[in-house]
């Protein structure tokens, strides 16, 4: 520190001191009557008289400053770390001893006493413990604005306020604040208040104290702190968080150029020296290096978020009794899970996972994973923090979810996947490339197909999807685009996800994550922290989404993800690099940058996020790494559940389960004669489950006319039959030898067919079917006897002989019948029919049939 400070410092604190030091009386001073003591007297009694005329509200606030809480000094000197309680109630945190260095008023430099006095308190040194100036500036903001809009507090009322009062914004906690502030300004000194306050005042990450922020931001001890670090530091305390200059650098440089301003303004530095400060860019000034890793590090970041949303509060300081969601069982198993590779093998140091899980009925958040050896990086939770593309987690929640809820599809709702486009003309494409076709909204979304998920979302509309998902806790721009529909956007957090799914298995109720449920003040007032539950959807929508995300869980993309005994409902979610990326990296088109699973049960909750904090040409998943967001889901259930079974979800009644034939479109109800494998079963919001009966299976009518003749010249069996043809008809005719089984021998779309060379002597019987693609006739059965002798050996494939034994006797009767006549000339002759022949045979039957046929026989005989 130069001269210049210390010599300041010094000549400041004699200031101080004299400033505080209560002049003597001096008793043996006669005093005289003037003028001035008339007028005394005169205000005197008007004073009196208004008095009387306020006297119900003077009697008001004499009881609320009767309420105020003593004025412990010890508190005040020694602040109250806050104690951290798990969801059983047993203490598992004490905030507040290990970010503190306490420091004496003499070790604090004067450049930041004058730093802190000239942004939050200018009259420090001459108010006595309220600024009157300041109080009228903020009554007329309050009138206009209403109470609350604007505070007046001086240094030693954020003293008081920190260490003894709740944070409420009310005229009971202001009347107090006020009164214990002017009582402390009796009893300490002003430099005592200066200290212990720059030793109280709190900086995010968990830093409160000058001493120990000058650590913590810049490395280096309080007494080296220069200008521009100086102002930094002032300027944290009116929003800790928000000019936290590691997580809002930009936020934090404009913050601590004001404070610059305001101490050129007071004539504490120079123009000069507030033009250097201002000119040194803030990264230059903030330290790099790391906190300690402490086990609970990232559930307890979530903690301290939550309670520092409650104005002026000090976790650090407060001695607050702070309740929360915590399960110290899951909690330890995701630590295990990420910090080592005894249950999951990961593929290197550099792969990151976020994690939370949450109770699905109540929202309150249960295990927080904030990354794999996030000790090494400062303050960053992965299940908190991150913005990214959440794949295609996001297609019941801007898709399928908004389809349900305002055009009240059913889980068969037919869509077709087929190549397709957005709105402007882009093409769009699934993730294999392919198509599939017609297909219900169940298996679209279990096999998470992008072409029928952005139909969606045209179908239902952009604002209705939007919000949709605005009730499910997202953060959404104005107006949202088509990509959306597959989680094509910037982006979503695990804890953000696992709160949105949640909704969808609490009967559409939203619940948003929470790790606090109350905190306990010093002075016993407890603040509920419980976020109200509000209803995001209808209990139909939440129900027949659930259903379509358990099919996920059986045989569609999250299966590996399943535990056999849960009812699990989850989606799996992947990103794409674009392709500038692949090229400047050189890499696989197959890898992704990153890898979601989300699902719950009845009883819990989870969202898990895997990839890579930064991308190169090392940090890519591969197939095998896309899966390891499966596989930590499936370890917490498992590991959450031990062994037991969980409940299932219960079905509304404003859901209806139906039977539906398949394929229909719209859903028609299967007839009598639909096919057991093509009946399934869907679900319907009340009142839009169909009532008309597929036709689609109805029988067809049997062939007429059917008959079966052979001509013995050409050797062939013609089959006729007759049928009212129509275009998807065709005739299945089936053939039976001596009594065999009957087998297929040709499916055509023709009214005959020539069967050529038969088995002589054999039986013939042919049935005719009528068939389209869905449906069949009765058969139609006509015989025919081959004349000649039988031989076993010229049976077709297949066909076993069925000769009987009369025919039999007639063969052995013909050979004796030949032995007698083999004296008999070998001239040829004609044959003469043999006894046992159709007796309807006739030359009309040989001859007429066949002429036409001849030309096309190379296409339709069958050879035997």
């Amino acid at each position: 520190m130069s001269d210049e400070y210390k010599s300041r410092q010094e000549r400041r604190k004699k200031q101080m001191t004299q400033k505080t030091t209560k002049p003597k009386n001096n008793k043996n001073k006669k005093s005289k009557k003037t003028g001035g003591q008339i007028f005394k007297r005169i205000l005197f009694l008007m004073i009196v008289l208004g008095g009387l005329l306020v006297a119900g509200g003077g009697i008001y606030a004499f009881s609320i400053i009767q309420s105020a809480p003593d004025l412990d000094l010890n508190q005040l000197k020694d602040p109250l770390s806050s104690k951290v309680y798990d969801m059983n109630g047993e203490l598992i945190a004490e905030l507040g001893i290990e970010k503190r260095t306490k420091v004496s008023i003499d070790e604090i430099p004067q450049v930041v006493q004058d730093a802190f006095i000239s942004t939050e308190d200018i009259r420090f040194e001459d108010h006595f413990g309220i600024d009157i100036r300041r109080i009228g500036g903020a009554v007329i903001a309050n009138f206009k604005e209403g109470f609350g809009a604007e505070g007046a507090s001086t240094i030693t009322q954020q003293v008081v306020k920190r260490s003894f009062l709740s944070p409420d914004k009310n005229l009971t906690r202001k009347i107090q604040e006020a009164w214990l502030s002017i009582k402390l300004e009796q009893q300490l000194e002003k430099w005592q208040i200066l200290e212990i306050y720059l030793n109280k005042i709190y900086f995010d990450n968990g830093v409160y104290g000058v001493a120990k922020a000058a650590e913590f931001y810049f490395d280096k001890p309080l007494s080296e702190l220069t200008i521009e670090e100086a102002a930094l530091l002032a300027g944290m305390p009116k929003a800790p968080a928000y000019y936290d200059p590691f997580e809002h650098p930009e936020a934090a440089e404009g913050r601590r150029n004001v404070v610059i301003g305001l101490m050129e303004k007071n004539n504490t530095i120079t123009a000069e020296q507030a033009a250097t400060a201002k000119s040194i860019p803030l990264e230059d000034t903030l330290a790099t290096g790391q906190e300690d890793f402490s086990p609970y590090n990232a559930f307890l970041d979530r903690v301290i978020d939550e309670v520092n949303e409650l104005e002026d509060v000090d976790i650090y300081s407060s001695g607050l009794k702070i309740h929360t969601t915590l399960d110290p069982n899951a909690q330890q198993f995701m630590e295990s899970m990420l910090y080592t590779n005894d249950i999951i093998a990961y593929p290197n140091d550099r792969f990151q996972a976020g994690i939370v899980l949450t109770d699905t009925k109540t929202g309150e958040i249960r295990a927080i994973g904030g990354g794999r050896n996030n000790n090494t990086e400062r303050g960053y939770n992965y299940a908190t923090d991150i913005n990214r593309q959440p794949g295609s987690t996001a297609k019941p929640i801007f898709a399928y979810g908004p389809a349900v809820e305002y055009l009240k599809w059913s889980t068969y709702h037919q869509l077709v996947d087929e190549k397709y486009q957005y709105s402007n003309g882009t093409p769009i494409n699934n993730w294999d490339n392919k198509y599939k076709g017609q297909m219900t909204m169940r298996t679209a979304l279990a096999l998470s197909r992008n072409v029928p998920a952005l139909k969606a979302l045209q179908e239902v509309g952009l604002d209705n999807s939007r919000d949709f998902a605005s009730g499910l806790g997202l953060n959404l721009p104005d107006a949202i685009y088509e990509s959306y529909s597959i989680g094509g956007f910037n982006g979503l957090s695990p804890m953000e996800l696992a709160g949105a799914y949640s909704a969808f298995g609490n009967g559409g109720i939203f619940n948003a994550p929470h790790a606090v449920t109350k905190i306990e003040f010093p002075d016993g007032e407890i603040v509920d922290m419980k976020p109200e539950p509000q209803a995001a959807m209808s209990d139909y929508t939440a129900f027949m989404v659930t259903d379509m995300l358990k099919s996920v869980m059986t045989y569609g993309t999250g299966t590996g993800a399943n535990v056999s005994r849960l009812n699990i409902a989850g989606k799996t979610g992947t990103t794409n690099f674009d392709q500038a990326t692949l090229n400047k990296y050189g890499i696989p088109s197959s890898s992704v940058p990153d890898s979601w699973f989300a699902g719950y049960t009845p009883e819990y909750t989870a969202a898990v996020w895997t990839g890579y904090s930064e991308t190169s040409s090392e940090n890519h998943l591969d197939y095998n790494q896309k899966q390891i967001a499966k596989q930590l889901f499936k370890q917490l259930f498992e590991h959450i559940y031990s062994g037991k079974s969980s409940d299932d979800f219960q079905r509304p009644s404003s859901v209806v389960r139906v039977n539906v034939e398949e394929g229909t479109n719209p859903a028609q109800l299967p007839s009598d004669n639909t096919p057991k494998d093509k009946i399934t079963w869907e679900y319907f919001v009340k009142g839009t489950e169909p009532t008309k009966v597929s036709e689609q299976y109805k029988p067809l009518n049997p062939v007429d006319g059917l008959r079966s003749d052979y001509t013995k010249p050409l050797d062939r069996i013609l089959i006729q039959w007759e049928y009212n043809n129509e275009d998807d008809i065709v005739f299945e005719v089936q053939q039976s030898i001596n009594g065999s089984q009957f087998q297929t021998v040709q499916t055509t779309k023709e009214n005959f067919l020539v069967i050529n060379n038969p088995v002589k002597g054999a039986d013939y019987q042919f049935q005719v079917i009528a068939k389209t693609e869905s449906n069949a006739s009765e058969p139609v059965t006509t015989r025919v006897k081959i004349p000649g002798r039988y031989n076993d050996d010229l049976l077709p494939p297949g066909f076993d002989s069925d000769i009987t034994d009369h025919d039999k006797k007639k063969d052995d009767k013909k050979k004796d019948d030949k032995k007698k006549d083999k004296k008999k000339d070998d001239e040829p002759h004609e044959s003469e029919p043999d006894e046992d022949f159709n007796d309807e045979y006739d030359e009309t039957h040989e001859t007429e049939p066949y002429e036409e046929f001849v030309d096309e026989q190379n296409r339709i005989f069958i050879e035997n």
